[in-house]
């Protein structure tokens, strides 16, 4: 099998959503009238990102579901994708899985794949996608006010967990839900679009709420108080106490949604997380000053050996 047999076999589909999809020097789109266009690129190395035995089905899915939950953070209609892959080898079952874990995730938000490269070389994913908003209505990182809210979709600290136990650094039984979470996350487009015009900040959680939050204050200028024992997780994780609160304040891979809002749109917060099948959690509250500080059950400030994953530490 040759490099272009590989891409015509398993990564060559329907682009109903292009104008001229994969086959050409170059793919074709026509945005929306009114939109603006956003645009976002994540890579995924093999001992960096994912273990080398890691089911290539799930790896296609995660692969795209990175991409998805930055559009997300934005409240963007995901709409187009490239993919590049460097392969150690033309392995084609591997190739078939990956395209099915990927392309099934694509095909569930509508998304069409329009090109992308293929090269020998250490196992590396590159995914970029385009998607749209209308204009002048994304979610931003510097738009938190003083006096919100801090929420957080979905639970906290099951892939960072899952992470360690694989890692043999947690040898405790965790639930199947860890590793799902840590294998295939669920991108948050839904909640991501439900949330625009009414959230004020917002972004994705990928390396760690502490850290990811931390962007959001510096962005806007603001600091934030967090109440610790507020943040979501698995019961499984949260009977364990202090052992994983590392992994639920700041583990990563969580791709959820941490986003501010004013203190009068509760209500309107929690409805849109109940539209958007996913639950929302009040966290914290922005405050005057800069920095964030984790607050435990007294009002203690409780420090962490740090804040979040960096791909350079």
């Amino acid at each position: 099998m040759t490099e272009f047999e590989l891409i015509r076999r398993h990564f060559t589909r329907p682009a109903p959503n292009a104008v001229l999809g994969v086959g050409d020097d170059a793919a074709i789109v026509r945005p929306t009238p009114g939109c603006d266009l956003h645009v976002s690129t994540d890579m995924l190395v093999e001992g960096r990102h994912f273990f080398a035995d890691v089911d290539p089905e799930a790896l296609g899915h995660k692969a795209l579901a990175v991409n998805l939950s930055d559009m997300a953070a934005m409240g963007a209609t995901p709409r187009w994708v490239t993919l590049a892959l460097a392969l150690p080898q033309l392995d084609e079952a591997w190739a078939q899985a990956f395209a099915r874990g990927f392309f099934e995730l694509a095909a569930a938000h509508g998304v069409s794949v329009i090109g992308g490269d293929t090269t020998r070389g250490p196992l590396t994913i590159s995914v970029t996608i385009f998607g749209e908003t209308p204009q002048g209505k994304a979610l931003r990182r510097d738009a938190a006010n003083v006096g919100d809210d801090v929420w957080v979709s979905g639970e906290l600290g099951l892939a960072a967990a899952a992470l360690q136990q694989k890692l043999g650094k947690l040898p405790m039984v965790l639930p199947d839900a860890c590793l799902q979470k840590l294998e295939r996350p669920q991108p948050r487009v839904a909640l991501g679009q439900a949330l625009l015009g009414l959230a004020h900040a917002a972004l994705d959680v990928s390396d760690g709420f502490a850290a990811d939050l931390s962007h959001i204050l510096a962005r806007s200028g603001v600091a934030a108080d967090v109440w610790l024992d507020a943040l979501p997780t698995h019961a499984a994780l949260l009977a364990q106490g202090d052992v994983l609160r590392a992994c639920i304040a700041a583990g990563g891979d969580d791709y959820e949604l941490c986003f501010t809002a004013a203190a009068a749109d509760e209500a309107a917060i929690v409805a849109a997380g109940q539209a958007a099948g996913v639950a929302v959690t009040k966290v914290g509250r922005i405050v005057a000053g800069q920095g964030l500080r984790l607050l435990d059950a007294a009002g203690a400030v409780v420090q962490l050996e740090r804040l979040g994953y960096d791909h350079f530490a």
